[in-house]
């Protein structure tokens, strides 16, 4: 998903590459042809078929923080909330307040259950003064169309799943901006970072919005499917110069764990609130919204167990599901989250949720890599900040 600190967006970390090979039950995105035309590796992620990598998912990585790249993220769900009681609705269904987001801006949230944990994290864009978009993470379109449809009742407000209206491209690096420019006549410069606006990208009417989910600068373009393919070459050919590549899941999940992005199913679950996750400040308690209560009392209370970021002092990198250990005693104490080696820092990192006594920048703990205890230290997230001067 991008987020907050990526989206949408779009949250990917696919388990298993398909080779290339088609899956019979996926749903295939606009862009299908064009990846199976760069030979892409495609993975099944989500119900979708998706490019895991086209080439080296380092190198695409690299071009991410170097230069730029492109995404077809037209897995994820966009849900559209329409009416004079939109923004009281998403105001009492969402834990964030929309109704104060300016038109052509846009805000991170979280849909919780009444207990507090985070049935999704969302990016929600006020298009119009009575219509919204919001963008869900592809396996969670279905419940979060759900719940926001229940929580509508009373308001005047229309609740509609329009993913199929939408394919969704991103541009994200450091040379996104200058791609982007050569080809729409928009200011791409005085677009603001968490803003969208209405543009004609290649002769194609798109809504160009400056989120992404990568750590970088960069660009969300939202067209309508059937332009998708028109849309992609545009960019593609005036990128050629900047360094541009096609892009994947594989690298976009390195970029998001360096940048410290959560992914919904790793770092937030329904089992969670977003206080674990060290993003309670998206919760505004002073209004009332499904699972306010909860929320208040676990800020009060503060998070038995807290999100940290880990930096391993060996080689191999912890991966989710692996056991976070008391060096001493060898007792389990928490888990990983997310882990992978780090192509910009040249290292492996991992994010793990552990008890808040032991979460501390500093405090040595050790995994269990695969029966071997493994020395780790607490560091602050992000592990990966785009340089000074990007724009924000």
């Amino acid at each position: 998903m991008s987020a907050v600190a990526s989206p949408t967006a779009a949250h990917p970390c696919p388990e298993r590459d398909t080779a290339g090979h088609d899956q019979p039950s996926a749903r295939q995105t606009p862009l299908h042809g064009v990846h199976r035309g760069l030979g892409a590796v495609l993975t099944e992620f989500a119900g979708w078929t998706m490019p895991l990598r086209y080439g080296s998912e380092t190198a695409e990585h690299h071009a991410v923080r170097r230069a730029a790249a492109l995404f077809d993220l037209s897995h994820m769900g966009e849900i559209e909330v329409t009416g004079p009681g939109a923004a009281a609705m998403l105001d009492r269904a969402l834990v964030g307040r929309l109704s104060a987001v300016g038109v052509g801006r846009a805000r991170y949230t979280m849909l919780c259950a009444p207990d507090g944990g985070v049935l999704d994290d969302l990016i929600v864009y006020r298009l119009e003064e009575q219509r919204y978009l919001v963008v869900a993470n592809a396996a969670n379109t279905s419940v979060v169309s759900a719940a926001l449809a229940e929580r509508a009742a009373g308001f005047q407000a229309m609740v509609r799943d329009v993913s199929a209206d939408w394919a969704l491209l991103a541009v994200q690096g450091p040379r996104s901006a200058d791609i982007l420019r050569a080809v729409t006549g928009s200011d791409v410069d005085a677009l603001r970072y968490y803003a969208i606006d209405p543009a004609v990208l290649a002769g194609t009417p798109v809504l160009l919005a400056r989120t992404g989910y990568t750590g970088e600068d960069g660009f969300e373009v939202y067209c309508a499917p059937g332009d998708a393919t028109a849309v992609w070459a545009a960019i593609s050919a005036a990128g050629a110069g900047h360094g541009l590549v096609p892009a994947g899941l594989a690298c976009r999940d390195t970029l998001r764990l360096e940048a410290g992005m959560p992914l919904y199913g790793h770092e937030l679950t329904a089992g969670r609130t977003p206080f674990e996750a060290g993003l309670g400040r998206v919760a505004v308690l002073d209004k009332p919204f499904v699972g306010r209560d909860a929320l208040h009392a676990r800020a009060a209370s503060g998070p038995a167990e807290l999100l940290v970021g880990l930096l391993p002092a060996g080689r191999r990198a912890p991966r989710a599901g692996y056991a976070v250990l008391d060096p001493d005693t060898g007792d389990r104490i928490g888990t990983v989250t997310s882990g992978a080696p780090s192509p910009t820092l040249g290292r492996p990192i991992a994010m793990a949720y552990v008890p808040a006594d032991r979460a501390a920048v500093g405090t040595v703990l050790a995994v269990d890599i695969r029966g071997s205890r493994d020395t780790v230290t607490v560091v602050e997230l992000p592990f990966y900040r785009r340089p000074a001067g990007g724009h924000a």
